[in-house]
């Protein structure tokens, strides 16, 4: 569930020019066919399907790191709310993206009514009870609201900057 949220958010973002254009059948995971890794040779995806920021030139360099490091915290947000969902409240029933020109909004649904709180003493050498923590540090905002019998928590992340990304 979390890696076809993850997927779905990934191509939104591909769609609003926060990520350049991937494709899953490439001879790599996540790059598009005929394009080259680091190698001195132009392609937006290196060989481990990671953004090639050296491809981007000098002066795209500044706007394309911004919006992949952007678009790594979306997808840490769309994970630790999809994980959030399956582990305490019976899974995500619908996961909406609300994107604007200045922020991305995150929204996920499940039937379960309990506001989600972060735990008071969570250890921090331990896994667990570490995702609403994350959560507040890379959102700009974020919170629950009811919604029929259960909730919708939301998260927002601020835009890239206007000139990087395509609000067309």
């Amino acid at each position: 569930m979390v890696g076809r949220c993850r997927d779905f958010s990934r191509t939104a973002l591909v769609d609003w020019g926060w990520l350049p254009e991937y494709d899953a059948g490439a001879p790599y995971p996540g790059r598009p066919a005929g394009s080259q890794s680091r190698t001195g040779e132009p392609g937006a995806w290196d060989a481990f399907g990671d953004l090639d920021i050296d491809a981007y030139g000098h002066d795209g360099y500044d706007e394309a790191e911004e919006r992949l490091a952007v678009a790594e915290d979306v997808l840490m947000v769309v994970s630790e709310l999809v994980t959030n969902a399956c582990l305490h409240a019976g899974g995500p029933e619908e996961l909406v993206l609300h994107c604007t020109a200045d922020r991305l909004r995150i929204e996920v649904s499940d039937a379960d009514p309990v506001t989600p709180r972060p735990r008071p003493h969570a250890d921090p050498a331990k896994p667990g009870g570490h995702g609403l923590v994350v959560l507040g540090r890379l959102a700009r905002a974020w919170g629950s609201v009811p919604r029929g019998g259960g909730k919708t928590v939301w998260a927002e992340i601020t835009a890239p900057r206007a000139s990087a990304i395509d609000t067309a």
